[in-house]
């Protein structure tokens, strides 16, 4: 498992203010503190003046962070590439690369991944911004490279291109839990198996819809709120079960949620903004859900009118 860091600067959708970069810093000290290495974040992640908030604030942390060095040294960082209508060549996708390196402050990204495809939209400049993954590799500016939102058949595509440039595809970040688990999903997870490329999944707790906080008649304000509203009606057979087999496991709705991520072999990326969530996020580690609690959980979301919405980058 790893944390994901959008909401580290999200003005608009997290309400996230710089009073509560202490706050930060502390979830991020604790979460190495307890085994958690990887930090997924992107270039874009940050409203406004504050973009780029996110990766700045992540080398900040690990800059200060005061454990122990080999631990400090074991620390991944993923970050995304957007791919910007303006980015249109090889170099100029180097370039936020480099960008990102600066604001980080390390010598060497982790995982250096495209957030979005433009197949859709802006075929050509696709094999550009592939070529500049080529490059970022070639150069030693990333250690590995990834890709987000990317459907079955683009998945294959971009596999086999770089693998024709001596490039290993990693890993393959898509939307993923209970509420996002269509043919579609489970066809990208089947891909990525058969590639060896391991799948990251994001919003394991379907922005905070599976974490048991939410009812019809309580919802988050702003653009959360009025997604919420149109599924959190629906939930309750999900709901129901993540509750059943809480209690039974000794263990919080959010944990089962995200152990079910785990046990369909992703790595789940929840986000974390307090302390506390980070606690309660790395209870879902060490302890496996049973065959039948996955089915059981599978079985219920099924039953849900109406499901997350996929992410409109998300290509076939």
């Amino acid at each position: 498992m790893g944390f994901g860091t959008w909401a580290w600067g999200n003005q608009l959708l997290w309400g996230y203010q710089q009073s509560m970069d202490s706050e930060l810093q502390q979830v991020f000290n604790f979460a190495v503190d307890n085994g958690i290495n990887l930090f997924d974040t992107a270039d874009s992640y940050g409203t406004g003046r504050l973009n780029g908030q996110s990766e700045k604030l992540l080398g900040k942390f690990i800059r200060e962070y005061k454990g122990k060095k080999r631990v400090q040294a074991n620390i991944v960082i993923a970050t995304k590439f957007a791919a910007y209508p303006w980015r249109l060549t090889p170099g100029q996708f180097l370039t936020a690369c480099k960008s990102s390196i600066d604001r980080l402050q390390i010598e060497q990204i982790g995982i250096g991944q495209l957030h979005w495809s433009t197949a859709n939209y802006a075929p050509l400049q696709e094999k550009a911004l592939w070529d500049g993954l080529v490059a970022m590799y070639d150069k030693g500016l990333v250690q590995a490279v990834g890709v987000s939102n990317y459907g079955p058949k683009q998945l294959v595509k971009i596999h086999n291109y770089l693998a024709d440039r001596g490039v290993p595809l990693c890993s393959a970040q898509v939307q993923f839990s209970l509420l996002s688990m269509e043919e579609e999903q489970m066809e990208i997870k089947s891909i990525c198996d058969s590639l060896g490329v391991r799948l990251i999944s994001y919003s394991p707790l379907g922005l905070g819809m599976l974490t048991g906080k939410y009812t019809p008649s309580k919802l988050p304000s702003g653009l959360r709120g009025l997604l919420f509203s149109q599924i959190i009606p629906g939930l309750e057979p999900l709901l129901q079960s993540l509750r059943e087999i809480a209690r039974r496991r000794q263990k919080t709705i959010p944990q089962v949620a995200i152990n079910w991520c785990i046990c369909k072999g992703t790595i789940p990326i929840p986000g974390v903004k307090t302390v506390k969530q980070a606690q309660e996020n790395l209870g879902a580690l060490g302890w496996r859900l049973a065959s039948d609690e996955v089915l059981q959980l599978e079985s219920a979301a099924r039953e849900s009118p109406r499901k997350m919405i996929q992410n409109i980058f998300q290509t076939r």
